[in-house]
């Protein structure tokens, strides 16, 4: 099975940030390490904290998902760049997202040069525009179009 590269999985790590302790995330959802949300019976689990190898080792599990979820939905060739990009994406917002995206059928289109835009439209939660959502959403298009 196909993995994402460390450069994506630092991607990943730079715009989820570390919390020790739990958190309510952008949407209200609470969550913990790098982006972990908390499934029912963590909260007690995580009340006391964790450690960063201990949310490096979280991240890897749901990277896997977000990896899965990449896989099954795209059917075309991907660089290494682009897998990362979609990954991130993925595990930001969840293979949902991807699964009902115009993103996903440009890409499996091969419509490379429309799919910066896609990602772009991305920014949105809560119904307000987030500052660091559209940071991601630009690295993961920097990543997208990289040629190597």
């Amino acid at each position: 099975m196909r993995h994402i590269t460390q450069h994506g999985l630092n991607l990943i790590k730079q715009f989820e940030g570390f919390s020790s302790h739990i958190y309510l995330d952008a949407a209200g959802l609470p969550t913990i390490g790098y982006g972990h949300l908390l499934h029912v019976g963590e909260a007690e689990m995580f009340k006391n904290g964790i450690t960063e190898s201990v949310a490096q080792a979280l991240l890897i599990k749901d990277v896997l998902r977000a990896e899965q979820a990449v896989l099954r939905l795209i059917t075309v060739p991907l660089t290494n760049g682009q897998f990362d990009a979609l990954v991130s994406f993925t595990f930001n917002l969840g293979a949902g997202a991807l699964q009902r995206s115009t993103l996903r059928r440009k890409v499996n289109l091969e419509e490379h040069a429309d799919v910066p835009t896609e990602f772009l439209r991305w920014v949105w939660a809560g119904g307000k525009k987030l500052v660091g959502l559209a940071k991601r959403r630009k690295a993961e298009v920097t990543y997208y179009t990289e040629t190597t």
